[in-house]
């Protein structure tokens, strides 16, 4: 019994050693793990890819690149950590898009189906627009279904089936490249109508449970079906699972989940979406190489599911390779460009020395990354004056009262409103995780549908400005939003200015007594 507990720690130590990053609450993700030279990648070639994106202030919160199907490198900026979903916004599309493949593949639905066919009940919306008539699940998965419906129109309409069929469709719109991801919701839907099931319960056996993917969310439409085109969460670890299937052409452990065919026609271009550029133009964009099944064409002959702010799965044919990244950058062209610039030419086609300082250096980068926000530096202890309930004048967030609580190295923000108490942590200059079930800045949009997504992962921070300024910051991990409260004590009444990421030119000023 010893021995085997002997060589149970001396694997568990091999993984470590494996691991380019292992603190103590990493994520037990089943991926194999090797090392960037074992697999032919230069390590100094993955450092150079983490130092340029922070240089170049691209905010990722993850990566994991896989090299012939085995994890050389992986990161999370704190305070983003392995085990916690992150929200994929547009990558969801690649999800659906494999919904269809496997709905299409058990015969439940052809690509060549009329969309209104499976929507009788709304034929007052398309009846006067042949347009809308001709339309096929084709056309929904290569974009070419039009412009999406009225910008507003989620805050106007429960029903975004009528409002999508009863769109605009027309002769100068019909068979185009148009980016519309409510053709992308459409898709879903049909598929919960052909399935019984909604888009996530329909992959559980056939994608995720295969995959050992468990821990995903997704946000749902006001009628309750998977928004498809966006909304999805899940682990870093499982976005590249996915890209891998895409990788092996559909095959996992053995066992042909997708047939390779329709991974081919999905990844490969189903639509120019470029037609509009110059030669030298598309040379240089990774946005006019064509379009497949939701699924993006690259440079390079690779292939990509993104989502706004920099998700990414890479999937690299010519380099067996796979990268994945969560990240908040307003600029993905230059997400990508640093995996054109730095990664791809770290890869080599054969096994390559060992390289131990360059190894060394990349795996004390992993294990020291973090956002350079919040850059705010405590230059007094805390006032204990501040603790204590104020009742707050009536404001737009709807705080009754206020409540703040230090202990430690800890300040608990408690708000109140007519209908909650939410308790809010926050850590001296470090981040304290903590859970609530109060809805984030995304969610908290009048059209967003988070039922049964919380309570919701997140992190918060707080240092003094001064002995009368108080500075919190709040990150909901799982999508990426924060809150900033910028607190100012005056005798016994404090000042609150409240900013977010919405929307956050436009502070909202709160004021309140002590009680």
């Amino acid at each position: 019994m010893k021995n085997i507990s002997l060589l149970l720690l001396a694997f568990l130590f091999l993984q470590c050693s494996m691991k380019t990053q292992c603190p103590d609450n990493i994520h037990p993700h089943d991926l194999v793990l090797s090392t960037p030279e074992a697999e032919g990648v230069q390590s100094q070639g993955i450092l150079d890819f983490v130092e340029a994106v922070e240089k170049n202030d691209i905010k990722l919160h993850s990566f994991i690149l896989l090299r012939h199907g085995k994890v050389v490198a992986e990161g999370w900026w704190d305070p983003y950590k392995p085990d916690t979903r992150h929200i994929m916004y547009s990558v969801s599309k690649i999800f659906t898009s494999t919904a269809v493949g496997f709905a299409v593949n058990e015969k439940l639905l052809s690509l060549d189906d009329k969309v209104v066919s499976f929507f009788p009940e709304y034929k007052d919306a398309y009846a006067a627009n042949p347009y809308m008539q001709e339309l096929t699940v084709r056309n929904l998965i290569t974009m070419t279904a039009g412009n999406e419906p009225w910008p507003d129109f989620r805050m106007r309409n429960m029903d975004w089936v009528n409002d999508f069929l009863s769109a605009d469709l027309n002769e100068k719109t019909a068979n185009r490249f148009i980016y519309n991801s409510y053709a992308t919701y459409m898709a879903s839907v049909i598929i919960q109508r052909v399935t019984g099931s909604t888009m996530l319960d329909y992959l559980k056996p056939r994608l995720f449970e295969p995959l050992g993917i468990s821990d995903i969310a997704s946000e749902q439409s006001p009628s309750g079906f998977t928004c498809g085109g966006w909304g999805m969460s899940v682990l870093t670890a499982d976005m590249a699972k996915l890209g891998q299937l895409y990788l092996q052409k559909g095959k996992w452990n053995g066992e042909q989940l997708l047939p390779e065919s329709w991974i081919e026609e999905a990844s490969s271009m189903q639509i120019d979406n470029g037609a509009n550029l110059s030669p030298s133009e598309r040379a240089q964009t990774d946005w006019g190489q064509g379009y497949g099944y939701f699924i993006w064409q690259c440079r390079h002959n690779a292939f990509r599911a993104d989502g706004a702010f920099g998700q990414l799965i890479v999937v690299m044919p010519d380099q067996d390779a796979v990268l994945v990244a969560t990240a908040d950058t307003h600029d993905m062209g230059k997400e990508l460009q640093q995996v054109w610039d730095h990664i791809l030419p770290a890869i080599s086609d054969k096994e390559l020395p060992e390289n131990k300082d360059a190894y060394k250096a990349l795996t004390a980068k992993l294990e020291s990354l973090a956002l350079p926000e919040p850059n705010m530096k405590t230059e007094k202890d805390k006032n204990p004056d501040f603790a204590g309930t104020y009742t707050m004048e009536k404001n737009d967030l709807g705080i009754v009262s206020l409540e703040i609580k230090q202990q430690n190295d800890l300040c608990n923000l408690i708000l109140r409103t007519s209908s909650a108490t939410h308790n809010l942590t926050t850590g001296n200059n470090k981040w304290e995780y903590s859970v609530t079930d109060r809805n984030s800045p995304y969610y908290n949009q009048s059209y967003r549908n988070p039922i049964g997504l919380s309570p919701f992962k997140m992190a918060g921070y707080y240092t003094w400005k001064d002995a009368q300024n108080l500075l919190l910051k709040l990150v909901y991990l799982e999508d990426s939003s924060f809150e900033n409260y910028k607190i100012t004590l005056d005798g016994k009444k404090i000042n609150l200015l409240y900013t977010n990421s919405e929307d956050d030119s436009k502070p909202i000023e709160l004021v309140g007594n002590l009680n």
